[in-house]
């Protein structure tokens, strides 16, 4: 017999850089896994991906965010257990971190920086899937 799937939902939280036409994307660290990654958790009993998503979201970083366009979903193995991760670009509007036992630090990086400090590969493709609907893709 095959595990459930494990249901989550996230955001590539993004806002405005000082520089005209950049962004930096939010990323979290999780002291548990001592991990970078992008605002993300399981969903609960009845809530749907997107609210999930949004939740998570103010809950990581104390953001709330503006939904965008889907983005292409995560499915890996964790534990044994397989995962699948909805995804959506959402863009800050307001809010203020503070620090917590499940994430205690957040970052605002460029792309290529958000790249190079995300630990998990398969979290990377999710930068250029944001780029790409921001339209900043060369």
């Amino acid at each position: 017999m095959t595990a459930p799937v494990v249901r989550a939902a996230g955001c590539v939280l993004w806002r405005r850089a000082a520089v005209p036409g950049a962004v930096e994307l939010a990323l979290v660290h999780r002291p548990k896994y001592d991990d970078w990654s992008l605002p993300k958790g399981k969903l609960k009993r009845g809530e749907d991906a997107l609210s999930c998503a949004l939740r998570e979201v103010l809950e990581e970083t104390g953001m709330r965010c503006e939904p965008g366009l889907r983005l292409p979903v995560s499915r890996y193995l964790v534990d044994g257990r397989p995962k699948e991760v909805h995804w959506w670009a959402a863009e800050a509007v307001g809010g203020r971190f503070v620090p917590s036992r499940e994430v205690d630090r957040l970052l605002w990086l460029g792309p290529e920086a958000a790249r190079w400090r995300l630990t998990h590969d398969r979290d990377r493709p999710l930068v250029d899937a944001l780029l790409s609907v921001l339209g900043l893709l060369p």
